[in-house]
């Protein structure tokens, strides 16, 4: 995917923040103290990794910065991911950044691990409490939320003349023998979703009522994947392998581009991905439309992960104070706005959403919507042995090796032990 499958108080802060904290807007005079000393004898830079998608935007904001602040911004354009491997090492050697961007899921994990610095929310409604929690382990704040993500429906307009509602909707339309797939007797090919890989199926075992951890995704020792009511979500998502689906979609390397194929070549009428798919189906020249994710035979919504980005700060940074103060600035709601202008991302904070909400693009109202039902991703380190002990949990299940129970319970078994031998205190 889309796999996109991811402790100390910043001392003195405080007293600082309360002079600098006025200066929020893109070039907006600053009163009070010059924060780029940083109160760490006279710093003036700030070097900040920058993902590639996101540098025409940070490029974009960073004049406005720098003469506010009197301080020179330097970028160190790389893959999010590389940044944050390579920190615990860059940091402590002084050749890092001091500011970074990193997935939720990794958030409290880096902030645990004590490789980025608590910092602080500003509070003028920028979040609400899901945006919070994003970026929130054991009470602390580690990052500020950037960006938004979350899995949407897209159909075909040159197919049907309507987004499905429900999934009975989805159920009827695998009927139609327009979609039948003629190289598997049998099976049919409406409506395809990626459910070999936990981030995609998760939403809908949410739905059922199942979960991973309990107490908000916090408690390790209560994984709820294995729960009657996500052995409902396996059972429902089986029937659909078995008795639809042709093989090629239990093949969990090659699924997302063989649904992608079928979807980009008019045989398929509807599909769940994330944003990350539109560029293909625009390159393709589908006449799609996106909407949320139809009700559950049970009624209820699908609830998938709260995906997204936040910025970050080094820890090891010796300029905190104003690595706090980019924070706060990239994602004000005007600079959020840019960002949308920019990328077509949707930015976290609640202003520039609801702005970019009524621009009549069906991708973001959709994944605005979406992410209403969505659930925070569980951002403890344990999370990381679920994307591995889940991982063939719908395979064997699907392919009929296991019963739904059986696959359930077994991948439940190798997450604990797997948590067992890793985190033990």
């Amino acid at each position: 995917m889309e796999k996109r499958v991811w402790k100390n108080v910043l001392l003195g802060f405080v007293s600082v923040s309360a002079l600098v904290l006025g200066a929020c807007g893109s070039g907006e005079e600053t009163t009070g103290t010059d924060s780029s000393t940083g109160g760490n004898g006279g710093a003036s830079t700030l070097t900040i990794d920058v993902d590639p998608r996101y540098i025409d935007y940070v490029n974009e904001i960073i004049p406005a910065f720098e003469e506010e602040h009197n301080v020179t911004i330097e970028i160190s354009e790389r893959d999010m991911f590389d940044g944050l491997e390579a920190l615990p090492l860059d940091g402590p050697a002084e050749i890092g950044s001091d500011i970074l961007i990193a997935p939720y899921d990794r958030v409290g994990i880096l902030g645990q691990q004590g490789h980025i610095a608590e910092v602080t929310l500003p509070d003028d409604g920028r979040y609400d409490e899901l945006d919070q929690r994003q970026v929130t382990l054991d009470e602390k704040i580690y990052g500020a939320p950037f960006v938004i993500e979350s899995l949407v429906m897209y159909y075909n307009k040159d197919l049907i003349d309507q987004a499905p509602e429900t999934f009975e909707d989805l159920e009827a339309l695998s009927e139609d023998n327009q979609y039948a797939f003629e190289n598997e007797e049998g099976t049919n090919t409406a409506f395809l979703a990626n459910w070999t890989t936990p981030y995609q199926y998760i939403g809908l075992l949410s739905g059922y009522g199942g979960y991973v951890f309990g107490e908000e995704g916090t408690d390790s020792t209560d994984i709820g994947l294995n729960s009657p009511e996500s052995v409902e979500g396996i059972t429902y998502i089986t029937d659909w392998y078995q008795n639809v689906w042709p093989q090629g979609m239990l093949d969990a390397t090659s699924s997302e581009n063989f649904m992608n194929e079928l979807f980009t070549s008019g045989k398929t009428a509807a599909v769940i991905n994330g944003p990350w798919g539109a560029s293909g189906y625009d390159d393709a020249g589908v006449n799609y439309g996106v909407s949320t994710i139809p009700t559950l035979p049970n009624g209820e919504e699908y609830e998938p992960f709260a995906g997204g980005v936040a910025w970050v700060a080094s820890k090891y940074s010796k300029n905190p104070e104003l690595a706090q103060e980019w924070l706060d600035y990239v994602t004000n709601a005007e600079n959020s706005e840019t960002l949308y202008e920019l990328t077509s991302e949707i930015p976290a904070n609640q202003e520039a959403r609801t702005v970019v909400s009524e621009s009549g693009n069906e991708l973001t109202k959709a994944v605005i919507e979406q992410f209403n039902t969505a659930v925070p991703m569980p951002n403890i380190p344990e999370m990381s042995e679920v994307w591995t002990g889940a991982e063939t949990m719908i395979f064997d299940a699907a392919s009929g090796n296991k019963s739904p129970q059986q696959a359930a319970d077994d991948a439940v078994q190798l997450i604990e032990e797997n948590i067992a031998q890793k985190y033990q205190d």
